[in-house]
């Protein structure tokens, strides 16, 4: 960035909104994805929207690369400065705006912490659903950018099933407005969606109506326990085969449960090859009538032990200890890669053996974990980045889990996003005519290309190693 470039931005918004020392920078280098790690110019901390559109105004004019940026929780590379550039924080933009009662929405800066709006709305007896495992720290901003999901998923939705309308800042400097507190819109393209889970590549949000929903009458967890994981998948294909979805469903293998327990110490079962946390909310008899079929089911599918938390401290420890999972098993060795196939529900199973398959033909520890119940695994690789040749198995094993789950009709990212880590793949998903029309997409938005270059296209697609028909 030359010098006249930093005076300008220093002049838009005060010099003391804008770092470019070695530290600061350094701060801003990576995200939370192992191996990616690059120095942007500078950083910005703008205060409103119009000094977001003075900022990207400026940096379109000059060709100056800009990178949104959260709090930094992302898993696939994507707010990681690999061009160099400009990285806006919304340090300075965390205000819950609006709580609307009336009309179940609630309007919100980018800078807002995904669990602050959580309890900002339970106060008031209304209920966000999407609930990242890293909800603690994460921003809505971010969550948008990447279409976060959560242990809630699979009864509620994701991100953008509660984004009614954005603010957003376009490439040139422009600011639209799209969708609304509006229950029906039908007007023109949906640029809402288009815009939640761009990662950032077509423009920057700095403000979003998001949909509430009453808060659930009641609430009761249980943990299930399985001698191994393929019974343990087995019964939640089946859960699902009986018409029933849980508020949450999800799932750790014995690696995961080991690291867990000895993390958080909740009284996890070491001696469990899997575990279900299972979730049922809603009217109370509904309920518990859900729950006692999904205990049913899981004794049937060979569970050891079913068992209901007792208090609601109890059912909250469970959940914290699959929040703490991550975490938890990045304790053991240097390096954590955390990837997140996803397949249709029905075939958990067969992914969940194709994982263990690929760790034993690799010679690799990979734990699994996840949203079980919409079919979103999360296999972790431990590793160490300074093992070279471990490294290469590492990436030859996730190639073959992709692979795995693209053949089942899954794909190769259920909420993490493409990024600059998963940009290979791609086509895998979406075919050669996808790539292309999504770019099509990205050069109109953003013609000079500034908004955090080289994620989702950034790389060349990468031979499958079992072609498909």
């Amino acid at each position: 960035m030359k010098p006249e470039i930093l005076e300008q931005l220093k002049q838009l918004i005060g010099k003391e909104h804008v770092q470019s020392s070695s530290a600061s920078r350094l701060v801003y280098s990576y995200d939370a994805t192992p191996g990616y790690q690059s120095m942007p110019d500078a950083i910005a901390v703008p205060g409103s929207t119009e000094e977001v559109a003075a900022i990207v105004k400026m940096c379109n004019e000059n060709r100056v690369p800009i990178i949104p940026r959260g709090s930094g929780t992302n898993l696939c590379g994507g707010t990681c400065p690999t061009s160099g550039g400009l990285v806006l924080l919304f340090t300075r933009m965390k205000s819950i705006l609006e709580i609307d009662e009336e009309n179940l929405t609630a309007t919100v800066q980018p800078g807002v912490i995904t669990k602050s709006l959580i309890d900002a709305v339970e106060e008031r007896g209304l209920f966000y659903p999407p609930d990242p495992s890293s909800m603690k720290i994460s921003t809505i901003g971010g969550n948008i950018n990447e279409n976060s999901g959560g242990l809630r998923g699979l009864k509620y939705g994701v991100t953008k099933d509660y984004v009614l309308g954005l603010e957003v800042v376009l490439p040139n400097g422009s600011i639209i407005k799209t969708g609304g507190k509006l229950a029906k819109d039908v007007a023109g393209y949906d640029l809402t969606k288009l815009m939640v889970g761009s990662e950032g590549t077509l423009g920057i949000v700095t403000e979003a109506t998001l949909k509430l929903i009453p808060i659930p009458e009641s609430k009761q967890t249980m943990l299930a326990v399985f001698d191994s994981m393929e019974r343990a998948a087995e019964a939640v294909s089946s859960i699902i085969a009986h018409h029933i979805i849980p508020a949450t469903l999800e799932f750790m293998d014995k690696p995961t449960i080991k690291a867990v327990e000895n993390f958080a110490k909740v009284g996890l079962p070491l001696n469990a090859e899997a575990v279900l946390l299972i979730e049922q909310d809603g009217e109370e008899a509904a309920v518990s009538k859900d729950m006692k079929k999904m205990q049913v089911i899981c004794q049937e599918r060979g569970a050891i032990s079913v068992e209901a938390a007792k208090t609601p401290l109890q059912a909250e420890n469970l959940r914290t200890a699959r929040r703490t999972a991550l975490s938890a098993l990045a304790r053991l060795k240097p390096t954590t890669i955390l990837e997140d196939a996803t397949v249709p529900r029905s075939k958990v199973a067969e992914m969940v053996h194709a994982i263990n398959e690929t760790a034993l033909r690799f010679n690799l520890t990979i734990c699994t974990f996840g949203h079980a119940g919409d079919g979103n695994l999360h296999p972790t690789c431990l590793t160490d980045a300074r093992d070279k040749e471990e490294m290469e198995r590492v990436e030859l094993a996730f190639e073959a889990i992709f692979e795995k789950a693209v053949s089942l009709g899954g794909t190769i990212t259920g909420e993490h996003g493409v990024g600059e880590m998963k940009a290979p793949y791609l086509e895998w998903k979406v075919g050669s005519a996808g790539i292309e029309i999504m770019r099509a997409v990205k050069q109109t938005f953003d013609s000079n290309n500034i908004m955090n270059p080289n994620k989702i296209f950034g790389k060349d697609t990468r031979k499958r190693l079992v072609v498909k028909s």
